[in-house]
């Protein structure tokens, strides 16, 4: 698409637009929304539209708080819900400077991309989206209460959301998201959408539109959509699995791949591989961003807890699926969906690129159930354990250099800034577990 605002202008009246709908999103995640009328379409489509950067979590102090959100023409969407009548930009946040907010999430990942368009090469994603449906109270609001008794692959009358996933797979396929598949996962209520891999930048601003269309179209059947990790105790949580590789920017070469090499996984590959598993413990509080991500990263319901790596073993945090040629492709196991997506991908990108500029290499694939072995048999073997908690990860993301250096300084500082308040409120929290378990006895 032209970057030129006379062009975008004059498809917006062809396709009869009335309304556009500019959008960027806060450091958690959040999208953020402004609806513009027609009769403000010249002016906001050249210049973007100001907004207080004080009022959105992570940007700004009051006294620098005028930002502009620009539009990126590129990501020129119609809203498949909307009659026609409704277009959204993802937008590029400036300071009133006319310069890039280094605290704009999508530009950290494009910052960290950057690294690799030098050499015409792009970092392709394809995220595993899973999510529950759950059901309404009489006053209209969310509860945990499952909306179907449905488990792995289950189809009605088992499955009740059957008919939402397919209108979501609807939506999807109008955006020309190329959704690959729908289905139960294994939890009551729970689900999985899969999308066909695309740039990282691209993918965290379909996955932006992806929960939106799950959560409108749960909402239109009477139901709530949720991205919690673990909004259900003694059951599976939901995970973001992310699918990735590097490659050439026409998509000719998979620089991962290597028929000749042990596992069919390049030198390159190698290393990249040895940079996630060296550096997860410092991304982990970007990956799995809320308290309740570690109640999601436990042993026993398909998660991953310990750091390794395995072509087969589910057990494991990084997973080769089977694959050969452009197939090739590494799973990393520990993202989940609640996240921000722009900066989980830049994390993993930036966590890949050190071990291959540093030549790191990774040990040996584990193929057995980590979670069966002793504690001496997991340290024998090199196996050392992920976050217990978001206090911990935060720990991590304090001391780490490299986590700086990907999200850059403004983020780096807010991002632990919002988060330690979010741990703090919850560990003083007295919860009603405790006094359930120790009032009567202490």
């Amino acid at each position: 698409m032209q970057q030129d605002p006379s062009s975008i202008l004059e498809r917006i009246r062809k396709d009869g637009i009335e309304f556009l709908q500019f959008q960027f999103t806060d450091i958690l995640g959040v999208i953020k929304t402004v609806t513009v009328p027609k009769n403000r379409f010249e002016a906001t489509v050249s210049e973007g539209v100001v907004f207080d950067g004080s009022s959105v979590a992570g940007y700004a102090q009051i006294e620098e708080s005028d930002m502009r959100a620009i539009p990126d023409y590129s990501t020129y969407t119609i809203l498949p819900d909307s009659g026609g009548k409704v277009a959204r930009f993802i937008c590029d946040v400036y300071t009133p400077e006319g310069k890039r907010f280094e605290g704009d999430p999508r530009y950290v990942l494009q910052k960290t991309v950057q690294r690799l368009k030098k050499d015409k090469l792009d970092f392709f994603v394809g995220p595993e989206f899973e999510f529950f449906i759950f059901k309404l109270d009489e006053n209209g609001s969310p509860t945990n209460k499952p909306s179907d008794y449905g488990g792995y692959f289950d189809n009605t009358p088992l499955d009740a959301a059957n008919e939402i996933r397919q209108e979501i797979l609807d939506s999807l396929y109008k955006l020309g998201y190329q959704p690959e598949a729908a289905h139960h996962e294994v939890a009551y209520g729970q689900h999985e959408i899969d999308l066909k891999y695309a740039e990282a930048v691209v993918m965290a601003d379909r996955v932006a539109m992806l929960k939106s269309i799950i959560k409108n179209t749960a909402r239109a059947h009477g139901l709530y959509a949720t991205f919690m990790p673990k909004p259900i105790n003694g059951v599976n949580g939901s995970g973001m699995h992310v699918h990735q590789s590097i490659m050439t920017e026409d998509e000719k070469q998979n620089m991962f791949w290597d028929e000749r090499a042990k596992y069919g996984i390049s030198e390159m590959g190698m290393h990249y591989l040895a940079g996630i598993l060296a550096n997860i413990n410092q991304g982990a509080a970007v990956l799995a961003s809320w308290v309740n991500s570690y109640k999601r990263l436990i042993p026993g319901f398909e998660a991953p807890v310990y750091i390794s790596w395995a072509n087969k073993n589910r057990t494991a945090l990084v997973r080769i699926p089977a694959g050969t040629g452009m197939k090739k492709r590494m799973e990393l196991r520990c993202p989940d969906p609640a996240g921000n997506p722009y900066l989980q991908f830049a994390v993993i990108l930036g966590m890949g690129l050190d071990g291959i500029q540093r030549k790191l290499e990774p040990p040996e694939p584990v193929e057995r159930d980590i979670f069966h072995m002793t504690p001496e048999e997991r340290q024998q073997l090199g196996i050392q354990a992920m976050p217990e908690s978001l206090g911990e990860a935060l720990h991590h993301l304090k001391n780490s250099k490299l986590m700086r250096e990907i999200l850059g300084q403004h983020v780096f500082e807010n991002f632990i800034e919002v988060k330690t308040r979010e741990w703090d409120a919850f560990r003083s929290h007295v919860t009603q577990w405790e006094l359930e378990r120790y009032l009567p006895r202490l």
